[in-house]
């Protein structure tokens, strides 16, 4: 809170204050910040226009009835203490997981972006959390300047480390599922099939076009007819003369007609009659 005269006796650590030197001292000045009493400023705690120079005399720095800008350093025994050093918006100890704070980007690396949100020292957001998606560059998804709101995801004191996160704060993609449609039903009302069928084996089909050997060996197991030898073609000459025709050379014999001793019987009556002759 800034106030150069304040309206209250309350006065709360950080706040800060426009207030007028009342005295100075060598070990620092009193300032009036509108509290019951005069608060005290530290020499420890004025700062110069030249920092790198040691302050060998207050009054060299600040002088009496000259307004400084100060802030709330502590409150002990109802004594309260001023600094010129601006303080930490944050200390270690007021830095927690899972707490929100907003700061300024501040500088980037491959790595990720450091974020000033006036601790002790940046905090760091790597660029695996800086979104949920892939993030191909740090600056693809901020800028230097750019001011974030981002989760604490862990603090090291010892470390003087502060990790953020942007992708906290952030809604997780809903994954989509894949859901089955169901075919639509043509005007008859059945779903449409769209299988791929196997074509039905056509019964006009010849035995032998099967390629597989058990249907070619069926195929000439049934079909095929052995030739005749010649002895059934001598007996089949016999029996051809014996009923008066002509012998056809090209006609096979039936089977199963003459019993193998009728067939004995006719050669040797052809044989004898073709030695008398």
């Amino acid at each position: 809170m800034d106030s150069s005269v304040n309206q209250s006796n309350e006065v709360k650590v950080k706040t800060h204050y426009t207030g007028k030197v009342v005295k100075t001292s060598l070990a620092g000045a009193l300032v009036n910040i509108g509290a019951d009493a005069p608060a005290y400023l530290h020499v420890s705690q004025i700062v110069s226009a030249d920092p790198t120079q040691p302050i060998k005399r207050v009054e060299d720095v600040i002088q009496v009835d000259q307004e400084v800008e100060v802030w709330v350093k502590r409150i002990r025994e109802g004594r309260v203490e001023l600094t010129m050093m601006k303080p930490l918006d944050l200390d270690w100890k007021d830095i927690k997981p899972e707490m929100v704070v907003k700061g300024k980007v501040v500088k980037l690396e491959k790595f990720g972006a450091f974020v000033e949100i006036g601790a002790e020292r940046p905090g760091l957001i790597h660029i695996s959390e800086m979104a949920h998606g892939y993030v191909r560059q740090p600056g693809d998804v901020v800028k230097e300047g750019d001011e974030v709101e981002a989760q604490v995801l862990d603090v090291n004191r010892k470390k003087k480390q502060i990790k953020l996160s942007l992708k906290a704060l952030q809604e997780a993609p809903v994954k989509e599922e894949m859901t089955m449609v169901p075919a639509e039903r043509p005007e008859g009302g059945k779903t449409a099939d769209t299988r791929r069928r196997k074509p039905a084996k056509s019964s006009s089909r010849r035995r032998g076009d099967d390629h597989s050997e058990g249907s070619y060996t069926e195929y000439m197991e049934t079909s095929s007819e052995p030739e005749p030898t010649a002895m059934e073609i001598l007996l089949r000459e016999a029996m051809e003369k014996a009923k008066g025709k002509k012998p056809n050379s090209d006609d096979r014999p039936k089977k199963g007609k003459k019993s193998s001793k009728d067939f004995e019987e006719i050669f040797s009556r052809t044989l004898e009659q073709k030695q008398k002759s």
